[in-house]
């Protein structure tokens, strides 16, 4: 498999926590390297979630637990909003924060933060 030249950017932002808007809407990143598995073929075990300012999270991508539909047992890529659980296609870094930030962005201008 070829290096995900991404990966890096993503790697960086491990432990991040940056607040994203003066009304106390934060964003959170916990990324790390693992052993490639069945589950998780790209080696990469992430959540990347965004937090309202009284910290519940609304948006999370992440590939720590399984959802409704998979193996059991199986961890697999998905993304949480609002409670709901929805599978994700990993297929590298870039995309992967493209999608998230593009969610972010959503939901500020649904939670009537950003127009």
């Amino acid at each position: 498999m070829q290096r995900d030249a991404s990966l890096d950017n993503l790697l960086d932002l491990n432990g991040q926590l940056l607040v994203i808007d003066q009304a106390g809407y934060w964003v959170k990143f916990i990324v790390h390297t693992v052993p490639p598995t069945a589950h998780k073929p790209h080696g990469l075990d992430y959540p990347l979630t965004l937090h309202g300012p009284d910290g519940k999270r609304l948006i999370g991508f992440d590939n720590a637990h399984a959802v409704a539909g998979s193996a059991k047992g199986a961890e697999t890529n998905h993304r949480h909003r609002l409670g709901t659980i929805r599978p994700y296609a990993y297929s590298d870094a870039g995309p992967l924060l493209t999608a998230f930030w593009i969610e972010v962005e959503s939901m500020m201008r649904e939670q009537g933060v950003r127009t």
